[in-house]
């Protein structure tokens, strides 16, 4: 139950990110539903692979190269769909933390909602 209501909102944050944020532009609700699926699923298998690999660069960035690989999987989950459309690179960089803010307090309320 808690997973789907996670997509759910994390659907609706991305909606919300396209309606703020000129640079982003989703078409419909099922169309940010796929790209929270996306999202969620590069956060998942993509990022840690590509946390590793960049590690020495994060090191000498203080860690802001975390913010430049969290952009590119988000602008590449924009140009594998149809109905999710990222502008360039700084848009997909403004993007992905409005919708990373937007992540961490829906995390947050829902393990108040939801405790373990």
């Amino acid at each position: 139950m808690k997973l789907l209501i996670k997509w759910l909102l994390c659907a609706m944050a991305l909606l919300a990110v396209a309606h703020f944020y000129s640079g982003v532009q989703v078409q419909s609700l099922g169309s940010a539903l796929i790209a929270a699926v996306v999202i969620g699923l590069f956060n998942t298998l993509l990022r840690p692979v590509l946390v590793v690999l960049t590690l020495p660069v994060t090191l000498l960035t203080l860690g802001l190269f975390l913010f430049v690989i969290n952009a590119l999987m988000f602008w590449w989950a924009a140009s594998l769909l149809d109905g999710f459309q990222v502008r360039d690179f700084s848009a997909a960089l403004l993007g992905s933390l409005l919708y990373t803010v937007a992540g961490m307090v829906i995390n947050s309320a829902l393990d108040s909602l939801f405790p373990k």
